[in-house]
This record gives structure tokens, C-alpha cells and sequence, in this order.
């Protein structure tokens, strides 16, 4: 077993829900970290006293427990392993295997004295028919692959290496935690993470919709991959695609944009693409048509398409994103009259209207970023983020930032 990496942030927020009558659902890609957390969190019961009868830990991709496919095996197993005395915890990883798991979740709630921890790694984990079971009495924790942060605890750096070098590897090879065993050999990083997304596409994708086309899949995969950070619509890529005899068109309008949109949302279920609707910002609406999409780990990206550095502008607005949902907001892209503005980041007690490019250095592109900010009618906090290192900081009342300080602060 390699040495477990704490990632406090997140063993905090388990810590935080801890006895409290919700179950706790660790959510993301496969890989990032998520059996690992759950490891750090059932040393830390141990830890602090709990007996090793109330820890009930188990992964349910391993074969051990193949003959508990269904959630009553599942209930009778765990059940008879319950301690009388004293509240158990209940830790499960990879509960997707489970068919029906829900059905047992609910019923260890009802009849014992526990606190549940479970993971997956897709969306079809929280669907519907799980939410109606459990409605209101579950908290979802997002994982996400490693923040800059959290990169450079994870990784050993010489001494003279500098922040933009250490930024530069981060670009290249991305927050993927199972990296670090390759100390960037750029080949074997790339096999891991191509084994990571064969699993992704095959377990989490291909299983789960039967009639999905891996050609298709792929296509698309590459096509938002080449055009992060664009305004994209599923009729625009379905067109392309189209045009580019990659999909029938069909004699129906919209075929090619219904199935583009059919892909995407399964390549959101397994955690590897996002997508952000556009808000608009003097209407105060969220507006139907057009959205951006986001890789969640730039490793990926650059395991499929090369790594290029001709789209930094693009490959930073992902890094900016999610960054984001790391800190909780809710995210949009802000419309204002004709213009964009990249990110409109909500809290329940906060909001940033966020522009992000690669240099401020031309006139031109300096005021192509702040014109829409300006434009903005209300007093929240707009900040331009770059990465050029700013002798100016702020542009009347419009904060300037370099990109490592903010992703550091």
C-alpha cells in the first residue's frame, strides 16, 4: 500500500459531517483520490479511539465480495457484522456495484445505530431513483483531482525550481494523484492516464448505455478536449460532426445536436467533462442556449490531443474553473449586452464576475477584458486573472491578480 497523501480540505468536510444522521457521499472520476480519502478518514476514526468492530470498510469491486450484487445480499452481509454496542461506522467504496444499494443504505439508517460513507465514481450513483429513496438525508462531497495547492504538497521539487516551472508541469500533467509514482516521465504518465480513461469510457460509460457508439464517444471527447472554453451548442458540434461525416445528419432537424447531447451528458455522469450554462447579467436570468464545457483534469486533455502550449489562454480558463467548484461556487458565464465575461462564481453570500487571459500586456486585449466589466451594473468583487506578474493592480476599482498568487491564496 503506497503512503497515504493527506488532502485536508476534504478529510476535514468528512470530519465535519461525522455522526451527523446524513449519509456522506463521496463523489468523482475514478482515480482521484476517493478510496484514499476514505482510507485517511477510517485512520482517523481509529485514531481517535474508535474500536476496529465499529469500522465496517469495504470496497465492493473486489471480488471478495462478488456474491453481493444485490442490495439484500448486501443488507444480511453487513448486518450480521453490525457490534451490538456503540454507533459502527460504515464505509463503502465503489457502491455502484451494488444493484439496488440504496434500498440497504436506507434500511442500516433505519435499524441500527451508524453513520454511513460511501463512493462512487458516476453520477448514475445520485440518480433519481436514489435521491427519491434518500431525499434531503445525503451531502454530496465533490473530489476533485489535485489543486495547485495540493500539487506542490504532493510532489518533491528541487530547490532552484521556480513557481512558473512548478505551474508549467501542473499544466502538462495535470492534478491526477496516481501521477506522482512517475516523477514526470512523460510516456508512463500518459499509459496511466490512458488506462484511467479506458476504464472511464468502458466501466462508467459504455457498460451503462448500451447502444453508445465508442467511435462516437471519442469524437466528441476530442472535439470538446480541442475547444475548451469555447461557446458551444450540441447543434454546433452535431453540424460539424455532421458536416464532417462523422454523424448521419438524418432527415430530422437536430438529430446530430440530440445525439452530441446525449454523449455529453454521459461523459458528464462519469465526471470527466463539465458543463456551464450562460447567465445573463443585466436580465438576471439563466439564458437556454449555449454553454461552455471543461475537462476535469488537464492530463487527460494532453493524453489525447499532445500537449500544445499554443491554447494556454484556454487551458488557464479550465485551471480557473475548476478551481472554482473546488471553493464551492456556483458557476456561470456571464453575458452582458454582446459581451462575455468568463465566470460569474456565486455563493449564497458572495459573488466574483472572473475574466481570465494570458497577458494583459497589449492594449487591445486589455481592453477587450475590461470592457465587460465595466459594463457590470452592480458592486460585487471583478477580477482579471493573467499570467503576467503585475506591476498594476488594479484597473479603476477592477483588481488585477497573477494567476499562481490567487490559485495559491
Amino acid at each position: 500500500m503506497s503512503q497515504l497523501i493527506n488532502r485536508p480540505e476534504y478529510l476535514n468536510q468528512l470530519i465535519q459531517h461525522k455522526d451527523v444522521d446524513l449519509v456522506k457521499i463521496v463523489t468523482g472520476i475514478r482515480r482521484c483520490g476517493k478510496s484514499s480519502l476514505l482510507d485517511l478518514f477510517h485512520q482517523y476514526l481509529s485514531d481517535s479511539g474508535v474500536a476496529d468492530a465499529n469500522i465496517i470498510h469495504m470496497n465492493l469491486e473486489s471480488l471478495r465480495y462478488r456474491n453481493l450484487l444485490d442490495y439484500l445480499a448486501f443488507y444480511d452481509y453487513v448486518s450480521e457484522r453490525i457490534p451490538k454496542d456503540g454507533k459502527t461506522y460504515l464505509i463503502f467504496d465503489e457502491l455502484q456495484a451494488v444493484e439496488h444499494w440504496e434500498k440497504a443504505i436506507e434500511s442500516f439508517r433505519l435499524d441500527f445505530d451508524v453513520d454511513i460513507y460511501i463512493t462512487g465514481s458516476n453520477a448514475y450513483l445520485l440518480s433519481t431513483e436514489f435521491s427519491t429513496l434518500l431525499s434531503g438525508r445525503y451531502v454530496e462531497i465533490r473530489l476533485l483531482p489535485l489543486s495547485f495547492k495540493e500539487f506542490l504538497m504532493f510532489y518533491e521539487f528541487g530547490l532552484s525550481v521556480t513557481a512558473e516551472e512548478k505551474f508549467q508541469r501542473y499544466l502538462q500533467f495535470g492534478g491526477m494523484p496516481i501521477l506522482r509514482e512517475y516523477r514526470f516521465n512523460e510516456a508512463r504518465s500518459n499509459q496511466a492516464l490512458e488506462g484511467i480513461y479506458s476504464t472511464v469510457v468502458l466501466r462508467d460509460i459504455l457498460q451503462r448505455n448500451e447502444q453508445a457508439d465508442y467511435g462516437m464517444l471519442q469524437k466528441i471527447m476530442l472535439f470538446l478536449c480541442s475547444n475548451i472554453g469555447s461557446i458551444t451548442s450540441p447543434n454546433n458540434i452535431g453540424n460539424i460532426l455532421s458536416n464532417e461525416g462523422d454523424i448521419q445528419a438524418g432527415k430530422g432537424k437536430n438529430v446530430a445536436g440530440k445525439t452530441v447531447d446525449k454523449y455529453i451528458s454521459m461523459l458528464r455522469s462519469a465526471f470527466i467533462v463539465y458543463s456551464i450554462g450562460r447567465y445573463d447579467v443585466k436580465g438576471k436570468q439563466l439564458l437556454k442556449t449555449l454553454g461552455k464545457n471543461y475537462i476535469i483534469d488537464l492530463g487527460f486533455r494532453n493524453m489525447l490531443l499532445g500537449y500544445r502550449d499554443v491554447d494556454r489562454g484556454h487551458i488557464i480558463e479550465n485551471i480557473v474553473f475548476l478551481e472554482l467548484l473546488r471553493r464551492d461556487y456556483r458557476i456561470c458565464i456571464g453575458k452582458i449586452g454582446e459581451a462575455e465575461i468568463d465566470f460569474v462564481a456565486e455563493k449564497p453570500s458572495d459573488k466574483l464576475y472572473i475574466q481570465v487571459t494570458e497577458s494583459m500586456q497589449s492594449p487591445e486585449t486589455r481592453e477587450r477584458e475590461l470592457k465587460p466589466l465595466r459594463m457590470i451594473p452592480d458592486n460585487y468583487e471583478k477580477i482579471v486573472l493573467s499570467m503576467d506578474r503585475n506591476y498594476i493592480n488594479s484597473y479603476d476599482g477592477i483588481r488585477s491578480l497573477y494567476l499562481i498568487d490567487w490559485l495559491l491564496s
